[in-house]
């Protein structure tokens, strides 16, 4: 049996190779649970088409067809779609959701979204994040919604006597996509603080840093109305 693994020029796993190891380590990763910011940002969302960036083993994905959506989950690790396409199917709605393999530093699936979710888009093996985030951005729809989040600080278990790391603000998650402000509403941006478990069994916290921006419509956005005038007017003329 060959141990050898595809690499990078500078001898790292690559990406693809990276994450089918770390979740061939265990039968199951995570909870299966869907993301928390997830639920409480899309459950008053009238469902339509979502894009849910690394979806790992599948949970928010599976969450979000079993609320009405059709889902595209995209990820780099084979081994965790396996698990998704499974427990989807187990949860019925294996129908409304679509399982892509990419690997998302070197393209993006097409097409455009109601919603495009991002949910801990974090890598210990090299990942273009900011360049993934702008393209998650730009598959969104008119009127539709780009949620990201990630890490925004250590775990309260953790000690923070720790200089040399550092977390990406929401703030400068925001800026990083560089979005146009006529074209663009920014409905949240902030670090938020949730309870959790620690590995000992006791209560702990996490921060999140979370970004919610809304595409705004045609209605809305006063240069997508000056273009058609121009058009129209053009036309007539």
């Amino acid at each position: 049996m060959s141990h050898e693994h595809a690499s990078d020029p500078s001898g790292h796993p690559s990406t693809e190779t990276f994450w089918n190891e770390h979740y061939g380590q265990r039968e199951q990763i995570w909870s299966g649970r869907p993301n928390a910011v997830l639920v409480d940002e899309v459950s008053a969302l009238a469902p339509g088409r979502a894009l849910d960036v690394g979806c790992g083993e599948g949970a928010d994905a599976i969450w979000l067809a079993g609320r009405g959506w059709q889902v595209t989950g995209v990820d780099v690790s084979g081994v965790a779609l396996d698990r998704a396409r499974a427990a989807a199917e187990a949860a019925g709605v294996s129908g409304s959701v679509t399982w892509q393999q990419q690997d998302l530093g070197s393209g993006f699936p097409t097409g455009e979204f109601e919603l495009v979710s991002a949910q801990f888009l974090h890598s210990p093996v090299e990942l273009p994040r900011p360049e993934i985030l702008r393209a998650a951005a730009a598959a969104v729809a008119p009127g539709g919604r780009l949620l990201i989040v990630g890490h925004s600080g250590l775990p309260s278990w953790v000690g923070h006597d720790q200089p040399d790391v550092h977390f990406v603000t929401p703030e400068e998650v925001l800026a990083s996509l560089a979005l146009d402000p006529a074209s663009w509403r920014t409905i949240s941006c902030e670090a938020r603080t949730r309870a959790v478990v620690d590995p000992h069994g006791e209560h702990a916290t996490l921060d999140d840093g979370v970004v919610l921006v809304e595409r705004l419509g045609a209605a809305e956005n006063p240069r997508a109305g000056a273009g058609q005038g121009e058009q129209q007017s053009g036309a007539a003329a």
